[in-house]
């Protein structure tokens, strides 16, 4: 309940379709005509998203891209909401979506004094639950952050399906660690503590899809009466393109610009890639200072800041080892099913894979010892195609984005397998 709004009861959700009863025949007959006629009529839904999903080149956004891509296949009609943040409108959306709406997100000091997340009451537009109500189709919420609305009285016959991308109070915590500053951090405590209040607004889901399954159990246990399923993220790779043999470097990749990120290069620069011989590249978005400063001292660690796609592609497919560690076990981990899909050998920790099932594709090392000595031995070992097509049995159809939206599809139109 939030601002004295009633409880909402949640009775049976639309899902786009009203029920007029046929004069003259029965209900069995009726409900048949209602039945191939749900099944005939065009799918709509509305996404609700945290910021603009294009370009897709960093963790939520291609989550949420290629999730627009896999219900378009589906022949879904999307409605997209999204929210302005750091990124132009774009029009490439629109050959995917039948509408795109954009909203200004309301930043700053003021929006701060709430009890609410800021991350969340800073995605509040009057437009947006306006342009909800032009239709009853379903609601697809995506992050905790764009779920301002969920709870809305308004909206309390409509079916809303929540897409957790991440245990957000957890994440917080973890970033209110990082040593970024007293005001920072005293931000990131707090917003941690409104995250871990807010998140019982999922209780207004009708369909829970958590990212990984670790996420799935933690969200079984907060909510045991949602219906709670467990779909992948939404990546890029629609095939295995990984190159057998072998070449001469170890490659790091992401948004370098996230304290979560920052954070594991700093570590792996420190206690790892300095260690080594070999060719050690950083490569994402923005690297930040400390990121550039640590490389520095050491000809062999190469950062290479926002590279094209095209290059970025070359990076991911001709490294010869993907360095990836966390420091979380929740959330989005794009960049390990990337290096799954299109690159060679991966040393992960074992963090990295909590709730993925991907743990025999990868390479598992916790401590800086552990790792230089897989560094040395797999710089040595070329990857073969039998290892390569290894991949195929633990990565379809569990994370096929083909599979995976039709999936969904079936779980928002209540369709049976």
């Amino acid at each position: 309940m939030r601002n004295g709004r009633k409880k909402d009861i949640r009775p049976r959700p639309s899902i786009g379709i009203s029920y007029r009863i046929i004069p003259g025949k029965s209900k069995l007959a009726n409900l048949r005509v209602y039945l191939r006629r749900f099944k005939q009529m065009d799918k709509y839904l509305n996404i609700v998203s945290f910021n603009i999903p294009y370009p897709a080149n960093y963790g939520g956004v291609i989550d949420v891209y290629y999730k627009l891509e896999a219900l378009h296949a589906c022949g879904v009609k999307l409605i997209l909401h999204c929210f302005e943040y750091e990124r132009p409108h774009a029009p490439e959306l629109e050959s995917i979506c039948d509408k795109v709406f954009y909203y200004k997100r309301r930043t700053g000091v003021i929006a701060n004094l709430t009890w609410l997340p800021y991350n969340v009451y800073s995605r509040k537009d009057h437009r947006l639950i306006e342009n909800l109500l032009q239709n009853d189709y379903p609601i697809l919420f995506e992050g905790l952050h764009s779920c301002y609305y969920m709870d809305d009285p308004r909206l309390r016959n409509r079916m809303k399906i929540f897409r957790e991308c991440n245990i957000e109070h957890d994440y917080y915590r973890h970033l209110a660690k990082s040593g970024k500053g007293l005001v920072r951090n005293a931000f990131f405590k707090i917003e941690a503590m409104r995250f871990q209040a807010y998140q019982k607004v999922a209780q207004y889901a009708n369909l829970i899809i958590a990212v990984s399954t670790t996420d799935a159990d933690y969200l079984r246990k907060q909510f045991p009466n949602q219906r709670i399923e467990f779909v992948p993220c939404f990546h890029e790779n629609n095939r295995i393109t990984a190159k057998p043999g072998k070449s001469d470097y170890i490659l790091y990749h992401g948004k370098l610009s996230v304290i979560e990120n920052e954070r594991a290069v700093l570590f792996l620069t420190k206690h790892v890639f300095s260690q080594l011989k070999h060719t050690c590249i950083i490569a994402g978005m923005n690297p930040t200072r400390l990121i550039r400063e640590a490389a520095a001292p050491y000809p062999h660690i190469k950062v290479e800041a926002n590279p094209s796609k095209e290059r970025m592609d070359a990076l991911i497919h001709n490294a010869q080892i993907h360095m990836l560690i966390t420091f979380q076990d929740t959330g989005l981990k794009l960049k390990l099913l990337n290096s799954l899909f299109a690159g060679r050998h991966t040393i992960v920790n074992h963090l990295m894979l909590a709730g993925s099932g991907l743990d025999p594709l990868c390479h598992i090392a916790d401590t800086p010892d552990e790792m230089i000595r897989a560094c040395e031995q797999l710089m040595a070992l070329p990857i073969d195609k039998e290892a390569i097509d290894k991949r195929k049995q633990l990565l379809f159809p569990a994370f096929s984005n083909e599979d995976q939206g039709i999936r969904l599809y079936k779980m928002i139109y209540d369709e049976r397998e």
